[in-house]
C-alpha cells in the first residue's frame, strides 16, 4: 500500500491531495490567484487533519508534484515545498508533467465516446498574451505533440485540424476560442490541473520507482522567467 501526497501549483489554482494506491483519500483546493506561498502549507495541514484516514504526514510513502510548464512562481513554490517535505521526511519525489495532469480527466471523460476515438486532446496553460504552453494527447493518453510554447493565430494547428477533431481546454484555451475557429476545434469545460488527478500517474510512477533526485530536481519552466514592473511604479 502506498500513500502519496500530491501537490499541484502550475496555475492560479493551488491544490493538494492524499492518495492511496491510485485512489483519492482527501483533497483540498483554492483559487485565490497569487496565494500559493501563503496557502499551500495550510492546505496540506488541513488535508491530513480532516482526512477520514488516520495518517500523519510522516506516514506517507512519497510526494508527487506537478512539474511544469506553467506559472513560474507557482511551480517554484510547489517544487520547493515538495523538496522540503522530501528532505525532512526522507521520502522520494515523483514528478508529473502539468499538461498531462490537466489532460487526463478530459481524455477519460470524452474518449469513451465513439465519435471521439480519433480525436486529439490539447491542454493549454496560459503563458501571457496569445501564447500558451500546450501539448497534444490521443485517446490513450499517448503524447502526439511535444510540449511547447505556442503563439496562437488563425493558422495554429491548421494541419492537425484538417485531419481530426481537437479538444482545447485549460486556462490557456479560453483566449483561443475566437482565434481557433475551425469546425474541428472544440472547447470542452475543465476544472484545470488538480492534485487529485495526479493519483493514478503518481501511483504508476511509484510502482516503477520513477523517482527524481531531490537535491537537483527543477521544474520544467520551458521559458525563462521575465520580471515585470507594476505600472504604478513606472508612473
Amino acid at each position: 500500500m502506498a500513500y502519496i501526497l500530491c501537490i499541484e501549483t502550475s496555475t492560479t489554482v493551488c491544490s493538494v491531495a492524499l492518495t492511496r494506491d491510485g485512489e483519492v483519500v482527501a483533497a483540498r483546493q483554492e483559487n485565490e490567484g497569487n496565494s500559493h506561498a501563503n496557502r499551500l502549507t495550510i492546505l496540506t495541514e488541513e488535508l491530513f487533519r480532516d482526512s477520514s484516514v488516520p495518517i500523519e504526514m510522516s506516514d506517507i510513502d512519497a510526494v508527487a508534484v506537478s512539474s511544469g510548464p506553467g506559472s513560474y512562481t507557482g511551480l517554484r513554490i510547489g517544487v520547493s515545498t515538495t523538496k522540503g517535505i522530501c528532505f525532512a521526511l526522507g521520502k522520494p519525489l515523483i514528478a508529473i508533467p502539468s499538461l498531462s495532469v490537466l489532460a487526463l480527466p478530459v481524455v477519460q471523460n470524452l474518449s469513451t465516446l465513439d465519435e471521439n476515438r480519433d480525436a486529439w486532446f490539447c491542454p493549454m496553460i496560459d503563458a501571457r498574451r496569445m501564447e500558451v504552453y500546450a501539448a497534444m494527447f490521443d485517446s490513450k493518453m499517448e503524447q502526439q505533440k511535444e510540449t511547447s510554447a505556442d503563439i496562437i493565430d488563425n493558422e495554429s494547428y491548421a494541419d492537425i485540424l484538417k485531419e481530426r477533431k481537437v479538444f482545447f481546454f485549460g486556462n490557456g484555451a479560453a483566449k483561443c476560442r475566437e482565434t481557433l475557429t475551425h469546425p474541428n476545434a472544440l472547447f470542452p469545460e475543465d476544472d484545470g490541473p488538480l492534485a487529485r488527478n495526479m493519483a493514478q500517474p503518481a501511483y504508476d510512477a511509484w510502482n516503477k520507482k520513477q523517482f527524481e533526485d531531490v537535491a537537483y530536481f527543477e521544474p520544467f519552466y520551458l521559458k525563462d522567467f521575465i520580471a515585470t514592473i507594476p505600472k504604478k511604479k513606472i508612473l
